[in-house]
């Protein structure tokens, strides 16, 4: 029977593999408040692509993960349609900067 050090000594763990597993649930996190914040006023991704005047499926992937890939403006539109703000800082080192 293996104990988890042996366990360990054949599979060592890998870092890059974990911070890019944390990096996704963070987005998916992100997401589904997102989508949340919208169901919460009642709107569909219809009527939040027309509002924004963005297709319905940049909105769909906005909500499920791609926060990323998306424009700083599609996102600030996204949450100020909900009655929200967007704030967009740069942190170096205990210096932080807004930028939007």
């Amino acid at each position: 029977m293996s104990n988890l050090n042996d366990i360990r000594k054949r599979r060592p763990a890998q870092p890059d593999l974990v911070v890019n597993a944390k990096e996704r649930i963070y987005a998916d996190i992100r997401s589904y408040k997102l989508r949340e914040l919208r169901k919460a006023q009642n709107k569909t991704q219809v009527e939040m692509a027309q509002e924004l005047d963005v297709s319905q499926n940049r909105i769909s992937k906005l909500e499920n993960g791609e926060i990323d890939r998306a424009q700083i403006d599609t996102i600030r539109r996204y949450v100020e349609s909900l009655g929200g703000s967007l704030n967009v800082e740069a942190t170096f080192g205990d210096t932080v900067f807004k930028i939007a």
